[in-house]
C-alpha cells in the first residue's frame, strides 16, 4: 500500500485534475497529421571578448544616417506654391503711362495694387496687360521681374512688387505624439526637423521611446528620436510638403531562466521589460529584471540571442557559409563568474527585443528532482501512517 501511495504521489491524479489547455498528450492524439520536426537552426555561440565586444556595440551605436542621406531639403528661399495667396503693386515712373492717369490729383501716389490672387492648380496668376505667369516654384522677387519685363513696353518705367500674403502650398506636418499637432509654412530661412517637432509642442514621450517618420515625395525615413538628438546631421532642413510623424515605440527585452521569479521584483509579473535610456547595458538589464538568483544561476553562461549582419561575423573571424541570408542568428556568451565579465557586461550595449537567457546550474536539475522525491516520500509516508492507524 505504501508503494501505491508513493506511485499515485509522483504521478498526480491525472485526468482529475483541472487543466487551463490540452497537454501535450491530448494535442498529439487529436492532432489528424504530425509533421517532421524542423532541422536545427544554425547559430553563431562567440564567446564576449574585446574584438566581439567592440563589433556589435559598433552595429548597435550605427543610426543608418537615414535623414542625412535626404536631398532637397535645402529650402532656403521661400518660393511660392500651389495656393498660396500673392499680393502684387505696379509702380510707374510717372503719370500718363498704363496704370497712372495723366490728370493731376485724380489719385494720389504712382503705383496701383492689383487684387489679391490665389495660386491655382497650374500654378499661375493672372496680372493685367502681362497675361498668365507661372508662379509656383519661383521666388516673389523672380515673379517681379517677370512682371517688369512683360509691362516694359507698355507702361513707363514699370517695378513690380510681389508678396506672398499667405503660405498654403509650402507647408509641412507634424502629427503623432507631439503635444500640438499642427500644419504650418516653412519660414523663410528654412526649418529643421527638431525645430518642426518644437513648434508643435515637442514629443510626449522621452526620446528613447520616439521614433521619427518622414514622408518626402511619397517615399518613407525612420529613425529614433534620440539618434538625431546625438547627431546634428540627422536634423535636416524640411523640404515643402513634408509629413513628421512621431510614433511612441518603447524598446523592449526579454529575459528567461535563472532569474527571479516574475512579479517578485516591484511587483512586475513578466519577464518583458523596457529601455529606461538611449544606451542600456547588458548589466542594466540583469540588473533590472532583479539580477541573478544565487541558488540556481550558473554564472558562467549568461547568453544574449540576436540576429547579426553576416559581416560582423566575418569581422571577427567566423565562418558565414552556412548563413544563406544576410543576417545570422547570434549567441553572445558572458561568464560573470570573473570580474572581467562583469565589466563586459556594462559595456555590452542591448538592442530591441533582444533576449537574455540565464542559464541553470548544473546542480539545479538534481535538487528539484530530490524535492519532488522528498515530497513524494513525505505524502506517501503520511498516507501509510493513516491507514496503518485505521486498523
Amino acid at each position: 500500500m505504501i508503494v501505491v501511495a508513493l506511485t499515485t504521489s509522483v504521478a498526480g491524479c491525472a485526468g482529475f485534475l483541472p487543466l487551463d489547455a490540452p497537454d501535450a498528450a491530448a494535442t498529439k492524439t487529436n492532432a489528424a497529421l504530425i509533421t517532421s520536426p524542423s532541422v536545427p537552426l544554425p547559430y553563431a555561440l562567440m564567446p564576449i571578448n574585446p574584438d566581439v565586444l567592440r563589433a556589435t556595440n559598433s552595429i548597435t551605436d550605427d543610426t543608418g544616417a537615414a535623414f542625412s542621406k535626404l536631398s532637397g531639403g535645402n529650402y532656403r528661399d521661400v518660393t511660392i506654391g500651389v495656393g498660396d495667396i500673392l499680393t502684387v503693386t505696379v509702380y510707374e515712373a510717372q503719370a500718363g503711362g498704363l496704370f497712372i492717369p495723366r490728370e493731376a490729383g485724380v489719385r494720389p501716389g504712382n503705383f496701383v495694387d492689383i487684387p489679391r490672387q490665389q495660386v491655382d492648380q497650374s500654378g499661375n496668376i493672372n496680372i493685367p496687360y502681362a497675361g498668365s505667369i507661372k508662379v509656383a516654384g519661383l521666388t516673389p522677387r523672380a515673379v517681379s521681374n517677370i512682371i517688369r519685363d512683360r509691362l516694359k513696353d507698355r507702361a513707363i518705367d514699370p517695378q513690380a512688387v510681389v508678396a506672398v500674403a499667405e503660405q498654403r502650398g509650402n507647408q509641412v506636418s507634424v502629427l503623432g505624439e507631439v503635444n500640438t499637432p499642427q500644419r504650418f509654412p516653412i519660414d523663410p530661412g528654412g526649418i529643421s526637423l527638431m525645430s518642426a517637432i518644437a513648434r508643435g509642442g515637442g514629443p510626449k514621450s522621452p526620446p528613447y521611446e520616439i521614433k521619427i517618420t518622414l514622408k518626402r515625395n511619397g517615399r518613407i525615413y525612420d529613425e529614433m528620436m534620440s539618434s538625431v538628438i546625438h547627431h546634428p546631421q540627422e536634423d535636416v532642413l524640411l523640404a515643402p510638403g513634408d509629413t513628421v510623424f512621431l510614433t511612441r515605440v518603447p524598446r523592449v527585452y526579454m529575459v528567461f531562466g535563472a532569474t527571479p521569479s516574475p512579479g517578485s521584483i516591484g511587483g512586475t509579473n513578466n519577464r518583458r521589460f523596457t529601455f529606461e535610456n538611449d544606451d542600456m547595458s547588458l548589466a542594466e538589464a540583469l540588473a533590472k529584471s532583479g539580477g541573478l538568483d544565487g541558488t540556481r544561476t550558473d554564472s558562467k553562461s549568461i547568453y544574449v540571442y540576436r540576429s547579426e549582419p553576416k559581416q560582423l561575423l566575418e569581422n571577427v573571424g567566423i565562418d558565414v557559409s552556412r548563413f544563406p541570408t544576410r543576417t545570422a542568428p547570434s549567441v553572445y556568451a558572458f561568464d560573470m563568474s570573473k570580474p572581467d565579465g562583469m565589466f563586459q557586461a556594462d559595456n555590452f550595449k542591448m538592442r530591441d527585443h533582444d533576449v537574455i537567457s540565464v542559464a541553470e546550474s548544473p546542480s539545479t536539475e538534481f535538487i528539484k528532482l530530490m524535492t519532488t522525491l522528498n515530497s513524494a516520500t513525505t505524502n506517501a509516508s503520511n498516507i501509510g501512517s493513516t491507514i496503518f492507524n485505521t486498523r
